[in-house]
């Protein structure tokens, strides 16, 4: 691989060190100095992920297709972490959720993760498109359903709209009962808000749901994850759906708000279809930015850099899209040329599902809220001081209150509809639980996914 140039000087960061600090309000506020900067190291460059947490961050689209590709050299299994085996991480990093041993398909390799990636992939197979879409239609109206009729015409389109979305979406694929959704829901929330306890929320949520589905099996995503040739174990079920959750719902909340703001921000090309604005999101907005730790089996040289072995390699899949040695040759790459989804035998496996709910969330927002348009520009939105995210604090809009449809009535009733469009949302009906302008409408007793349930039975 190539040489790195000298850098030209040396990136604010860790004073003891020079490596760069990828966290924090300077780092949220202005990710893409932090790379250009750290391009001026070559191929890679060493980071603080975390505060007192050490990496080496490949910032290339060349060299991060070549470690994402070269299992023989980089492995994924964290037990392998020198830092971390010699206690020079701190016990409550933040790095260590996110890089911390977990036995799923993402933390293994060789034959372990081939077995259960397979089963879930596999399981993922079954999904229906078409029922995929209806599922994520229902949620997008349900959700709507609560803030479109606030007399004020206003909402936050993160916390009311796109965060929930995806949770919405995944507990009705897992087959989860009311009670147990609600808890799922709790669980993985709470384990993104840092909330004490929320492991053991979404642990004992999950158990209780493949005790019923090896009680009761269903035409459903854990169920198939269970009946799979694979022969998963409770425990190994278990993990593959908090990696589904973990890995699925937060980045599609990403991904559902930022190319909602794109088609919504002063500089989109009117008439571009959603696909577009989605698009560009995992290009230049990429949900997960910096993520996928590597562990090399030896030393290696990485474009003039030395990586000693077990020392964690992290691809910047935010750098590596925006990449300035692909300006030249980009519009000729296949649109899903992008890393959003990752590359090689750690590919996201549901890419395509998730690319189908990012565009049909941002398609039922538009078509039942046809005048729907941001309250500030693009530009001036805040972004969270995440390293691993990119993915927008709030994102508030304003619109004309109206009514929107029971699910029985709107289920899958704007399929195949192009954004804009004028249609029953804005006609006067019915509507389930809301805000009115006296105020918020008495809700259903339970959590978000028992209301969801109770509406869609017009209850």
């Amino acid at each position: 691989m190539q040489q790195p140039h000298e850098p030209q000087e040396i990136p604010p960061g860790c004073p003891a060190h020079g490596n760069v600090q990828m966290y924090g309000p300077s780092f949220g506020a202005d990710p893409e100095s932090h790379y250009a900067q750290l391009r001026s190291f070559g191929l890679s460059a060493p980071v603080d992920i975390a505060p007192d947490v050490q990496a080496e961050l490949v910032t290339s689209y060349d060299a991060a297709l070549y470690v994402l590709q070269n299992p023989a050299s980089f492995v994924r299994d964290s037990r392998r972490w020198n830092a971390l085996n010699e206690g020079r991480v701190p016990a409550d990093s933040p790095a260590l959720p996110m890089m911390g041993y977990r036995p799923n398909a993402l933390f293994s390799d060789g034959a372990a993760h081939a077995r259960l990636r397979q089963a879930v992939t596999d399981s993922l197979a079954t999904v229906n498109e078409h029922q995929l879409i209806r599922q994520t239609q229902q949620s997008a109206n349900y959700l709507i359903s609560q803030f479109s009729t606030d007399i004020r015409g206003q909402a936050e389109l993160m916390a009311e709209y796109a965060q929930p979305l995806p949770l919405l979406v995944f507990s009705d694929l897992f087959g989860c009962p009311p009670e147990i959704g609600d808890r799922v829901i709790a669980g993985i929330s709470g384990i993104f808000e840092g909330t004490p306890g929320a492991d053991e929320v979404l642990g004992g949520a999950l158990t209780e749901l493949i005790a019923l589905k090896r009680r009761r099996p269903a035409a459903d995503l854990t169920t198939r994850l269970m009946g799979h040739p694979a022969q998963l174990s409770d425990e190994e079920v278990l993990h593959q759906l908090v990696t589904l959750l973990s890995g699925g719902t937060a980045p599609l909340a990403a991904a559902i708000g930022t190319s909602s703001a794109l088609y919504l921000g002063e500089d989109w090309q009117v008439g571009l279809p959603v696909e577009d604005a989605v698009s560009q999101t995992l290009w230049n907005y990429a949900p997960i930015a910096n993520y996928a730790a590597h562990y090399p089996t030896h030393d290696v040289e990485l474009g003039g850099r030395v990586i000693r072995a077990n020392d964690p390699v992290l691809i910047s899949f935010a750098a590596a899209n925006t990449d300035p040695k692909l300006t030249e040759h980009r519009e000729q790459l296949s649109a899903k040329a992008h890393l959003a989804f990752g590359a090689g035998p750690h590919a996201c496996p549901a890419k395509d599902p998730a690319f189908m709910i990012a565009v049909t969330a941002v398609e039922a927002l538009l078509n039942r809220l046809p005048d729907v348009e941001m309250r500030v520009p693009f530009k001036a939105l805040t972004w969270a001081p995440s390293p691993w995210s990119r993915s927008l604090v709030t994102l508030p809009i304003r619109f004309t209150p109206r009514a929107v449809p029971q699910a029985a009535e709107s289920a899958g009733s704007n399929a195949g509809q192009m954004p804009q469009q004028q249609t029953a949302a804005s006609s006067p009906s019915t509507a389930g639980p809301s805000r009115t302008n006296a105020g918020v409408a008495p809700q259903p007793k339970g959590g978000l996914f028992s209301r969801f349930l109770a509406w869609t039975r017009g209850e």
